[in-house]
């Protein structure tokens, strides 16, 4: 037997059957840090930076939603899965860093630590692209798994 579930004995992939798991709450909360830099962040006004392009940060959340909806469309062994709620938060953190929190939220059979990871990581693209105007230093500089709760176990990772 293959330590990794996504495989079967003869090595080849397989979507793992969550048919005999019971339907438990389960969230999951990814945490990304983004340098953009003093210049973009100085265009930023009651912290909602505006471009030509829109809301920044609006858009780049409703972005992020949509990433969660549509994770087991991009990544080949995620269950699809009827999402509870989303919440993702968008905050300055100094002159040049943002830090943005996606936290996903199920009842369900299987976790959703990549729902929340791709919604971090669409979330942070969105910002990117819609700057990319004032300059292209920009730096997802790293996203992971804070916390997770439901199923076999509870992580926190901080």
């Amino acid at each position: 037997m293959s330590e990794f579930s996504h495989l079967n004995p003869k090595g080849n992939p397989k979507m793992v059957n969550v048919s005999d798991k019971k339907i438990t709450k389960r969230t999951a909360i990814a945490k990304a840090t983004m340098f953009l830099g003093s210049e973009i962040i100085s265009h930023f006004k009651n912290e909602e930076p505006t471009t030509k392009k829109g809301p920044v940060f609006q858009t780049a959340i409703i972005a992020g939603i949509q990433g969660v909806k549509k994770t087991s469309e991009l990544i080949p062994m995620c269950h699809p899965l009827l999402i509870n709620g989303v919440d993702i938060d968008i905050k300055i953190i100094d002159s040049e860093q943002i830090e943005v929190l996606c936290k996903v939220t199920i009842e369900g059979k299987t976790g959703v630590e990549m729902e929340a990871l791709t919604g971090a990581n669409i979330t942070c693209l969105t910002i990117y692209d819609m700057c990319k105007s004032i300059h292209q230093k920009m730096v997802i500089k790293e996203v992971k798994l804070v916390e997770k709760t439901g199923g076999k176990s509870d992580i926190k990772n901080g």
